[in-house]
C-alpha cells in the first residue's frame, strides 16, 4: 500500500483525509500521463478518461474536481454520473478509454469518500502508476521527469472537454441483461440497494428480465448511503424477504461491487456460500479451470470443508479483491472472491460485480430448479467473530510482542479446530480481529481478550 492509496483506492473522510485538491491533482496527473509517451501513448491521441460516482454528497464535488484536473491537462472527461464500480470497469475496457475513475468509499459511511482507478483494461491500476500519482500529489516532479514547477497546463484547443456519457452506463445495463439465459417472470425478488450506486440499475435489470422487484435502500439523499441498509446490514433484507414472502433477496454495498443474498426462508447467504454455488455450477458445466476457487484468508472453514466434499481445490490470498483477481490472472482461474460478497467471474468481468453475481445466482436456481436454501445447504458456516479496533499505527499493533504472544496462545488453544487472524485494514486506520471456531461464545471471549489487550497496551486510537 502507498501513502494515499490502499488496497481499494484513495479513501478518507471528505475534505479531511481526502480533499477536492487531492481530486484535482489526480485529474491533473491522469490527464497529463495518458496524453504522453510515458503511459505508452505513442500516437499522440487526446486522452479519454471515464468517471463514475456513487450517491454521497461529496461525490459531486470530487467528480467536478477530477474532471477539471483532466481537462486542464488536456484530456477529455466522460461522465457516467451515478453508477456502479463494475460499470466503470466495463465501460473503460470495452469503449477504449485510457483509464477509469470511480468516486466511492464503497461500504463506508457517507462522510467518507474514495477515488478508485482502473487501467485501460478495466482492471485495478498497477502499483507503478499509483506511485507516480502519489509522487505528483507530494510535489515530487523529479520522479515524473519534469524539471518545471508543475505539469504543463493545456491551452487553446488543447484544453479538454467534458462529455455526458450516460450512454455508456446504459450499455452496461444492456450487457447485464444479455447475460441471463432465463426469464425471471415467476420470481419475486427483494433488492437492497444501500441507497447507493445500484438504486436505479438493479431494478432496471431485474424488471427487464421479468421479475417482480421489491426494493429497500433505494431512496438516496446524499447522506444515507449504507445507513442501516445494504450488504453491511443484511439483517434488514432478511426481515424484508420474510415479511413479504419473497423468493430471494440480494443486498449490495454503496458502489455495488459486493453482493450478499437472502434465501426464501430469510436466511443469510454469504460470499462463501456464493463461491461454493458458483464453483459447483462451473464444475458441473466443465468450466472450472484448474478445478480451483480463489479465496482469501477470511473465508470460512465451512466453505473449505464443502469444497473438499465435492472435490474442488482452493487457494487463499490476502484480503482484497485486488489480490484475488491477481491470483486468478496468474493461474488462469475463473472464479474467486471474498466472504464479504466481492465475487469475480473472470469470463464476464474484471472486478467484483454485485448485480452480475445476483444474475448468476438466479441462473443456477432456475437451471437446477432449486431454491437458494437448497443450493447453499452443504456449506455449514463455523461461528466467526469479527472485531474492529481503530488505531493510530497498524504496524505497531501487528508487531507488538504481547499481542503476538496472545495470538500464539489462542492458536495453540484451538489446536486446529479453530483459528485467529489479526490483520490490517487496507482502507481504514483499523486492526481487524477474527476468531473462528465451533463455539461462538468462546470465539467472542477470545476476540474480546485481544481487543482489550490492544487497548491496555495503549495501541488503540
Amino acid at each position: 500500500m502507498g501513502k494515499y492509496f490502499g488496497t481499494d483506492g484513495f479513501r478518507g473522510e471528505a475534505n479531511i483525509g481526502l480533499t477536492a485538491e487531492h481530486a484535482f491533482k489526480i485529474g491533473r496527473f491522469l490527464g497529463w500521463y495518458y496524453g504522453n509517451a510515458l503511459s505508452g501513448n505513442t500516437d499522440g491521441h487526446k486522452a479519454g478518461i471515464v468517471i463514475g460516482k456513487d450517491t454521497r454528497r461529496s461525490s459531486y464535488m470530487f467528480e467536478y474536481a477530477i474532471a477539471a484536473g483532466l481537462c486542464s491537462s488536456g484530456a477529455n472527461a466522460y461522465i457516467l454520473h451515478v453508477t456502479t464500480t463494475p460499470s466503470v470497469s466495463y465501460v473503460t475496457g470495452n469503449d477504449g478509454f485510457d483509464c477509469g475513475v470511480m468516486i466511492s468509499a464503497s461500504h463506508n459511511v457517507f462522510s467518507d469518500n474514495g477515488i478508485k482507478l482502473v487501467n485501460g483494461k478495466g482492471e485495478k491500476m498497477d502499483n507503478d502508476t499509483i506511485e507516480l500519482i502519489e509522487a505528483y500529489i507530494d510535489g515530487n516532479l523529479g520522479m515524473l521527469g519534469i524539471a518545471e514547477r508543475d505539469i504543463p497546463l493545456a491551452t487553446g484547443e488543447n484544453i479538454g472537454k467534458i462529455v455526458d456519457y450516460v450512454a455508456g452506463r446504459n450499455r452496461y445495463i444492456g450487457y447485464l441483461i444479455s447475460l441471463a439465459a432465463n426469464s425471471y417472470r415467476n420470481f419475486r425478488i427483494g433488492l437492497d440497494c444501500a441507497n447507493g450506486s445500484s438504486w436505479m440499475i438493479a431494478k432496471s435489470v431485474f424488471e427487464a428480465l421479468g421479475a417482480k422487484t421489491y426494493l429497500i435502500g433505494a431512496e438516496p439523499d446524499g447522506t444515507n448511503i449504507n445507513k442501516n441498509v445494504g450488504s453491511t446490514h443484511i439483517e434488514m433484507l432478511a426481515e424484508f424477504v420474510k415479511e413479504n414472502g419473497l423468493d430471494v433477496g440480494f443486498a449490495y454495498d454503496g458502489d455495488a461491487d459486493r453482493c450478499l443474498a437472502v434465501d426464501e426462508n430469510g436466511e443469510i447467504v454469504t460470499g462463501d456460500h456464493i463461491l461454493y454455488i458458483f464453483a459447483n455450477r462451473l464444475k458441473r458445466k466443465g468450466e472450472l479451470t484448474g478445478n480451483t476457487v480463489v479465496t482469501t484468508v477470511m473465508s470460512n472453514t465451512g466453505l473449505y470443508k464443502a469444497l473438499d466434499d465435492i472435490g474442488i481445490d482452493y487457494v487463499k490470498t490476502s484480503v482484497g479483491d485486488k489480490y484475488v483477481y491477481e491470483n486468478m490472472l496468474q493461474n488462469d482461474f475463473c472464479v474467486g472472491g471474498e466472504q464479504s460478497g466481492h465475487i469475480i467471474l473472470k469470463k464476464y468481468a474484471t472486478t467484483g460485480d454485485g448485480i452480475l453475481t445476483s444474475i448468476n445466482v438466479m441462473e443456477e436456481m432456475i437451471d437446477r430448479k432449486l431454491p437458494l436454501s437448497k443450493l447453499k445447504e452443504n456449506v455449514v458456516i463455523y461461528p466467526q467473530v469479527l472485531k474492529n479496533i481503530r488505531v493510530s499505527n497498524k504496524k505497531a499493533v501487528i508487531n507488538d510482542a504481547a499481542v503476538k504472544e496472545r495470538i500464539n496462545e489462542i492458536s495453540s488453544y484451538f489446536n486446529g479446530n479453530g483459528r485467529i487472524l489479526l490483520r490490517e485494514s487496507g482502507t481504514e486506520p483499523v486492526i481487524r480481529i477474527m476468531v473462528e471456531g465451533e463455539c461462538e461464545s468462546v470465539c467472542e471471549r477470545l476476540a474480546e481478550s485481544v481487543a482489550e489487550l490492544i487497548k491496555s497496551r495503549g495501541l488503540a486510537d
